[in-house]
């Protein structure tokens, strides 16, 4: 891990939100999203979220540029706790520190031009002059591989791989350092998929772009991430090092994803690990360790009491009782 300090440092995250459940709102059922989660990106570094549907991945992500408030914890960016600053404070960070949205047709205005869309944050921030602003704009396209002549298109003329390259246009415009990607190519065929990951890693390359690269998808991090971390139910369950997580995966919750993984060798065989039952509701969570109720080699103790998460071998972590 570099010696220096990090770019992003999340420390004891917590996102609860509460909901009355009833007419006369007596009680209050409290959603634990995300329930004490830290780590640390580094400038450079893709780190990689991961973990199923409703598991708090998106709600970090949003957390982590303060798109939403938190119920405790720090998240700080270069030093500076962002949910300690001011509106104006942030506003002035804001350009370095992006989001990529999952649905790039849904972010996008039907009624805005592509230029002026990728084109009205430097106009907003003050960044460029009104004349200057489609120059930048027709660089920045082509950057992201899109036809100049499609500059003064509307969104629906696009393909899904185009509308998330103009995503992408849009938050490297303005020169971020740190990008949270949402499951940016969930939604794309498998083939799109690949120029867009490629895409990301040029980019990375070519502009020391840091990313939070959020994704259910274990086939796709492992080609982009150099650090991942796994939730589930909006706890972190092991984080550790791309190359350690894929060769030697410690908690039972990393193998039963990890099993799931296409190989691209037709004569290997991967024994499947099929997980028993649901999610459980993160209104009210299993006691004990969150993942013993589908767990199937859970022990009475993984009942009772909370694993703690901690290193069990260098840059290596994981909240299990059996490890």
């Amino acid at each position: 891990m570099s010696a220096e300090a990090p770019l992003i440092e999340v420390k004891n995250l917590k996102k609860y939100y509460g909901e009355s459940n009833n007419i006369f709102k007596r009680k209050k059922e409290v959603v634990k999203a995300v329930d004490g989660v830290s780590f640390t990106i580094h400038k450079g570094e893709t780190f990689g979220l991961v973990g199923e549907s409703g598991s708090g991945k998106s709600t970090i992500g949003r957390s982590l540029l303060r798109l939403n408030s938190i119920t405790s914890g720090e998240v700080l960016y270069k030093g500076k706790n962002l949910h300690s600053l001011s509106d104006k404070e942030v506003r002035k960070i804001r350009p370095k520190i992006q989001f990529i949205f999952q649905d790039p047709f849904s972010s996008l205005n039907p009624r805005i031009r592509v230029g002026d869309a990728i084109g009205e944050a430097l106009l907003d921030h003050g960044l460029y002059r009104k004349d200057e602003v489609r120059k930048k704009v027709l660089e920045v396209m082509e950057i992201c591989g899109l036809s100049l002549q499609h500059i003064d298109r509307f969104p629906h003329e696009f393909s899904g791989g185009q509308r998330q390259r103009i995503g992408i246009a849009r938050a490297i415009i303005l020169q971020p350092d740190f990008i949270v990607a949402d499951e940016p190519v969930s939604a794309l065929d498998v083939s799109i998929q690949a120029q867009i990951i490629n895409l990301f890693s040029d980019l990375q390359k070519e502009k020391e772009i840091t990313y939070l690269f959020i994704s259910h998808d274990l086939s796709v991090v492992e080609h982009l991430c150099s650090k991942i971390g796994v939730l589930y139910l909006g706890s972190m369950m092991e984080l550790t090092s791309r190359d350690k997580l894929y060769e030697n995966p410690l908690h039972p919750y990393t193998k039963a994803l990890l099993s799931a993984v296409p190989v691209p060798n037709p004569t290997l065989k991967r024994e499947r690990i099929i997980l028993q039952g649901d999610v459980p509701n993160p209104a009210n969570p299993p006691k004990g360790c969150k993942f013993h109720t589908r767990c199937p080699l859970a022990t009475d103790i993984c009942q009772q009491e909370v694993p703690a998460f901690r290193e069990v071998e260098p840059e290596h972590f994981v909240a299990c009782h059996l490890v």
